[in-house]
């Protein structure tokens, strides 16, 4: 599995930094994937980051 953040849509609330901070961090004031293949461990509050993101700017496959 892999995490995408569109640096364009995010508006930096931190979210999913907080629900997954194993995979996402702040760059910034925007939100950044830190890991390239998302470890089956954190798959869970990987998709669970992306379905909470209030702009929809992360994207997981």
């Amino acid at each position: 599995m892999k995490a995408i953040v569109d640096i364009d849509t995010c508006i930096g609330c931190g979210l999913c930094v907080t629900t997954c901070p194993e995979v996402y961090k702040m760059e910034g004031d925007k939100a950044v994937v830190i890991i390239g293949t998302v470890p089956k461990n954190n798959e869970e509050c990987c998709k669970k980051a992306a379905d909470e993101c209030p702009v929809t700017a992360i994207t997981v496959s």
